[in-house]
């Protein structure tokens, strides 16, 4: 039984990294396309082909997180249809090789492809985009969300915050910073600080080029407004650097501890957390669908065809996959539009998929 697993192990991983180096090879090639676009806009900074390969190189690693469930799906469709065509499977299950045998050796070779699809998406896929991001801020324009920045809330001394960060600069400098300063007991809005960069510091941030605005509360009158010029200001805030670039990187971007830590941050401040509890979980069942994918797999091997070709067969795989990654996108979008509960919305797509393809695995043994 050794002799069959080395067998299987050593055709399944020749087949997923062939198809995993096909994919990453058409996506390197659309990024780098898209990257010389860049080259005009840098050219003054100093940004050149080299930096744009850099640039496309470091999103390998987040293209190979997203794309190894599917390249395990089709590398494994493909070794059970070849063995199937073949008849060495049959020949295989006459050897004693069962189908639960089948399916746990399949499932223990899985297991690794979820290890590395784990550490590639929450380890070496965030320091990649995080350094990729740091380039594009040093040549290409600060990190930001758009024109209306991120906003983030903290609370201290019976006052609510609410912060306005237009930018982050790769050396972590704060760009165009708003604080609104608001009242506990009647939300009334009592101070407007304006800031033009601003730095973290010990004690909280420290802002420069400040204009502050305060709203006084005169009784049977308007508001009267006073307003202050400053040419530094510290702020204190227990807001991290962490924080602030975790409110501008896109969730699926960074890693799970990250995501929880932001999750608390949120919740804390009363803030709605749906989109990145979502994300968190998704994250979490992500590399389990590497076994969602090998149980849809191994139904192939059971089906009883002598022609050679089995381009149909990869064809049907290749659809498969896409449409279990469309659907786990759309659970994703339709869980935040719905208020579903966060690991629900994340955990839908591998177990129907999970049933269905047991569903096929059973029907075929029975059948055959």
């Amino acid at each position: 039984m050794n002799t069959i697993r080395r067998m299987i192990y050593r055709e399944v991983l020749r087949a997923v990294g062939f198809v995993a180096l096909a994919f990453l090879a058409l996506f390197f090639f659309f990024d780098l396309v898209d990257a010389l676009g860049d080259l005009e806009r840098g050219a003054a900074q100093g940004y050149h082909a080299g930096y744009a390969l850099l640039n496309v190189l470091l999103q390998v690693p987040s293209h190979l997180y997203e794309l190894l469930p599917i390249a395990v799906l089709i590398g494994t469709i493909y070794v059970m249809a070849q063995l199937a065509a073949s008849s060495q499977f049959t020949i295989l299950r006459t050897s004693g090789l069962g189908p639960l045998r089948a399916l746990s050796m399949l499932l223990a070779l899985a297991l690794g492809f979820v290890v590395l699809t784990f550490v590639c998406g929450d380890y070496v896929a965030p320091e990649a985009n995080r350094a990729m991001q740091n380039l594009q801020a040093r040549f290409l324009g600060d990190i930001t969300v758009g024109r209306t920045g991120a906003w983030l809330k903290d609370r201290r001394e019976g006052s609510n915050y609410a912060v306005n960060v237009g930018a982050l600069s790769a050396d972590g400098t704060l760009n165009q910073v708003q604080v609104f300063q608001f009242d506990n007991a009647d939300g009334r809005l009592l101070t407007l600080t304006k800031a033009s960069r601003g730095h973290f510091g010990p004690d909280g941030w420290a802002l420069q080029g400040v204009e502050q605005r305060d709203f006084e509360q005169v009784p049977h009158t308007e508001p009267r407004v006073r307003v202050r010029r400053l040419d530094e200001w510290v702020w204190p805030t227990a807001l991290s650097q962490d924080t602030v670039a975790a409110a501008l990187l896109n969730p699926n971007r960074m890693q799970t501890l990250e995501l929880f830590r932001y999750i608390r941050h949120l919740q804390s401040n009363q803030q709605s957390a749906q989109r990145y509890e979502i994300e968190f979980w998704r994250k979490v069942f992500y590399p389990l669908s590497c076994l969602v994918m090998v149980v849809l797999a191994l139904p192939f091997a059971y089906l009883h065809f002598r022609s050679g070709n089995i381009t149909g067969y990869v064809f049907i795989g290749v659809l498969v996959g896409i449409s279990f990654f469309l659907l786990n996108n759309v659970f994703g979008f339709i869980g935040n539009l719905r208020n579903w509960e966060p690991w629900l919305a994340a955990a839908a797509p591998g177990v129907i998929y999970s049933v269905l393809s047991l569903a096929a695995f059973g029907w075929l043994v029975l059948r055959q």
